[in-house]
């Protein structure tokens, strides 16, 4: 059965993204490991928000080099949820929305074809996904940086009623957690 996932990155501290939502400190890490290799096999659609697609575009240049989206992503569908107009990537396979994410959640996954949905971030939006009860799991790679503020984690009360623990896992510098959502 298909997944709706939640898999990101967090400081110590619970941030995704630093109080200028840059992603910059995360890449300070340089030991790595392939997790989102495998992991991005299993994905068949996956939605972000407005904010993270800016930054990606912007950080990544991608109107000027559009490959890339393809190189990282293939021809996965994915939607973003956005207010206002936002440049299109060349040939990458984008449906901006907004509102409700539960009719974004049934074309994601009839786009998906049986494989996994990726809910980038931010925070916000997998908490309205959580909120609608459209949040399976979370997996969390947790960074060896704190940053005192930013765009935090998940901004949603979700009690350990909620969440189960079904992994603990450590990746070099990281310490990976998997949730069940419930």
């Amino acid at each position: 059965m298909a997944l709706t996932q939640y898999y990101t990155a967090t400081s110590i501290d619970g941030f995704i993204a630093d109080e200028h939502n840059s992603l910059d400190w995360l890449f300070e890490v340089t030991e790595r490991d392939d997790r989102f290799g495998p992991f991005l096999a299993g994905v068949g659609a996956f939605a972000m928000g407005a904010t993270t697609y800016e930054w990606v575009l912007q950080q990544e240049k991608l109107l000027d080099q559009p490959e890339k989206w393809q190189q990282w992503y293939g021809d996965r569908p994915s939607w973003v949820f956005t207010h206002r107009d936002l440049p299109v990537i060349p040939g990458a396979d984008l449906t901006f929305v907004s509102g409700d994410v539960r009719p974004v959640h049934a074309a994601m996954t009839a786009a998906a074809g049986g494989r996994n949905l990726w809910l980038v971030g931010g925070g916000e939006l997998v908490g309205a996904f959580a909120d609608a009860g459209l949040l399976d799991e979370i997996i969390i790679g947790i960074a060896p940086a704190t940053l005192g503020a930013g765009a935090p984690l998940l901004p949603r009360r979700l009690t350990s009623s909620r969440l189960t623990l079904t992994a603990a896992e450590q990746a070099g510098p990281f310490a990976y957690l998997t949730y069940r959502v419930s």
